[in-house]
């Protein structure tokens, strides 16, 4: 039947093929659409992620340009026949074409999907960064491409030894010309493999600390708190010591911070007494979290004073100066209200600051600090070793050959965490 038709077309002359190609092709394009396009999008529409929404209108015009072509040059095959000299002539040109939408195909595939996949298959346990997934995408499509213009390349019969060999020495003279260049792009694969920072982290590089606002094939530009735009090499980042500030969060809480205040009190302070009101300021200021908790250590006693340092934890970084502002204009009111002294770096004889009568009121605040004080170190000293307790069971248990990833994972974290706290000196007081 269908080769009593294809005849009966053929009888009829060049315009009746002709129309009977244009309805095939339009037949085809309705096929295309009803049984591949209509049921993808409901597929796509479906779903709230935004990468398949991204590839299905890349992917259906290029299948409709697929489908004309094909029906093209099926047509003229059948036409002019297929060993004619024009479909002879025009064959490897629509070889070429095939072989280029393809390439635009996987391409598009890849730019929308390599995040997709570095973001699910990434470890979210710890801390990860963003910014290495278009240099990634980017190689992947400059091999997709290359392998696509080396086939077309065939397909034409060009010579590729003799093209391969020019681009070689073409290669090795443009390797001298930019080897900073060159350099700069491929220690930007690199950055994007070990990523050890991303946009909007706080960086220090070489004595330049500030916010990484992009990170780009040959350089990354750093905004300081001047406002001032640095550009650094990528060269430089790789091969210098390079400090995140953003990244030191514990528990994979990439954007806290910690914040440490050295403060100095005259020698005739109570040591308890000091602890204890630092302690309040901390745990009243809006910016401190309340895991890890605040902690006051004397860690030093100088020619003038005794030094405490405070230590805290802001939840973002960002917060850093607001939270530091805010903290020593409550430390010197609280100070002024405990009638807690700041001494000053200068030579006075001790009878000079020394009152006539005692203050009886300061006293008992000293005996209800140190009181405070003492529970809050006997807690701290059963936590750090239950802590420690727990840190050397969960070693024995990584040690079972039968537990899960999963498990595994989890026990890491846990092990992470604990450890983390006892060196940030975590305190779970009432």
């Amino acid at each position: 039947m269908i080769d009593s038709l294809i005849g009966n077309v053929e009888s009829q002359g060049i315009f009746a093929q002709i129309a009977f190609c244009a309805g095939l092709t339009l037949i085809a394009l309705m096929a295309a659409k009803f049984t591949i396009v209509r049921p993808w999008h409901k597929l796509v529409t479906s779903t709230e992620a935004e990468w398949d929404d991204l590839i299905f209108a890349s992917f259906k015009s290029r299948l409709y340009f697929f489908v004309i072509l094909g029906c093209t040059h099926l047509s003229m095959s059948w036409i002019n026949g297929p060993d004619s000299e024009l479909i002879v002539t025009l064959t490897p040109f629509f070889s070429v074409t095939y072989i280029i939408l393809t390439t635009t195909i996987a391409s598009v595939i890849v730019y929308y999907l390599t995040p997709v996949l570095m973001e699910r298959y990434a470890n979210k346990s710890s801390v990860t960064v963003s910014g290495g997934n278009p240099l990634i995408s980017f190689f992947l499509r400059g091999v997709i491409w290359l392998t696509g213009l080396l086939l077309a390349l065939n397909e034409l019969e060009i010579e590729l030894v003799g093209l391969m060999a020019s681009l070689a020495l073409f290669s090795l003279i443009l390797g001298f010309a930019m080897q900073q260049t060159i350099g700069n792009i491929m220690n930007s694969f690199m950055l994007a493999i070990d990523r050890p920072f991303e946009v909007g982290d706080r960086i220090e590089v070489e004595g330049v600390l500030g916010s990484v606002v992009s990170v780009g094939i040959l350089s990354t530009k750093i905004l300081t708190r001047e406002e001032k735009l640095v550009v650094i090499p990528n060269n430089t980042l790789v091969e210098s010591t390079l400090v995140n500030h953003a990244r030191g969060g514990g528990d994979g809480m990439a954007r806290r911070i910690s914040l440490v205040l050295d403060i100095g009190v005259d020698y005739r302070e109570d040591i308890a007494h000091v602890k204890y009101t630092l302690l309040n300021v901390a745990k009243d200021c809006p910016y401190v979290i309340k895991s890890p908790k605040p902690v006051v250590l004397l860690t030093e006693l100088g020619d003038y004073s005794k030094m405490f340092k405070l230590f805290s934890w802001v939840k973002d970084y960002t917060d850093e100066l607001i939270a530091r502002d805010w903290l020593l204009s409550e430390i010197d009111e609280q100070f002024a209200t405990e009638n807690i002294v700041i001494p000053y770096p200068i030579a006075v004889k001790l009878d000079e600051l020394q009152s006539d009568t005692p203050d009886k009121s300061k006293a008992s605040r000293q005996r209800v600090a140190k009181a405070q004080m003492t529970k809050v170190d006997n807690k701290q000293q059963k936590e750090r070793k239950k802590s420690k307790s727990r840190v050397k069971e969960i070693k024995k248990l990584l040690k079972n050959p039968d537990l899960e990833k999963n498990e595994v994972e989890e026990l890491e974290n846990e092990v992470r965490s604990l450890e983390n706290s006892l060196s940030m000196f975590e305190v779970d007081d009432d």
